[in-house]
């Protein structure tokens, strides 16, 4: 019987298992691609308010890398109900996204369109974090578009109402982003603990 486990990659884009976490760049885990843009070759063609492909209580774990930022802020209740239904019964999300509160600092410092850090994709600015990567979009890429944010307490928050049992989160301002993990059924703190130094920033 194999003891290996799925990891539903969910906005994939380019990225591939050795981009995600530490903990589910091993073995132990296969991932299952799923994304918009079939340029990206994902095993999956599908939306996160819409992974009607992937069957109910069908994988071990989500991972969401700033996806949840390019849905308007109703949708994020229906892609987070699509992860608890693709999610077994003691699965867990993993999710990242900007940090708005460290993001906004710096607009509040004047600072909204000078460079922040430099990523593979060059300079990003609290304005391409606040509505999505600029240089992208120039070029036709629209999906990158940011249409809601969130700040650590309602991340926190949106996930225990969407139904998940325990959530744990870390804002790292320095990086500008926020990380949770989340699970579909009750676990101990120390357990908790324990996921979020497997998967927490890669």
């Amino acid at each position: 019987m194999s003891n290996t486990k799925t990891f539903l990659h969910v906005g994939c884009g380019p990225q591939r298992k050795a981009g995600t976490t530490r903990g589910f760049n091993t073995d132990e885990w296969v991932e299952l691609r799923l994304d918009i843009d079939e340029s990206v070759s994902p095993d999956i063609v599908g939306t996160m308010t819409d992974m009607s492909a992937v069957p109910s209580e069908s994988v071990d774990a989500v991972f969401s890398s700033h996806n949840i930022e390019h849905l308007y802020a109703h949708e994020v209740p229906v892609a987070l109900a699509e992860f608890m239904r693709v999610l077994k019964p003691d699965g867990i999300a993993v999710i990242t996204c900007p940090d708005l509160r460290s993001v906004c600092a710096l607009v509040a410092e004047n600072k909204l369109i000078e460079a922040a850090y430099v990523s593979p994709a060059g300079p990003i600015t609290p304005l391409d974090m606040l509505y999505g990567l600029r240089s992208s979009m120039a070029q036709g890429n629209l999906f990158m578009a940011h249409r809601c944010g969130f700040t650590e307490d309602v991340l926190s928050g949106t996930l225990y109402g969407a139904g998940f049992k325990i959530v744990a989160t870390i804002s790292r301002p320095a990086a500008f982003d926020l990380w949770a993990v989340a699970s579909k059924s009750p676990r101990s703190e120390a357990e908790m603990r324990d996921l979020a130094a497997m998967h927490f920033v890669r």
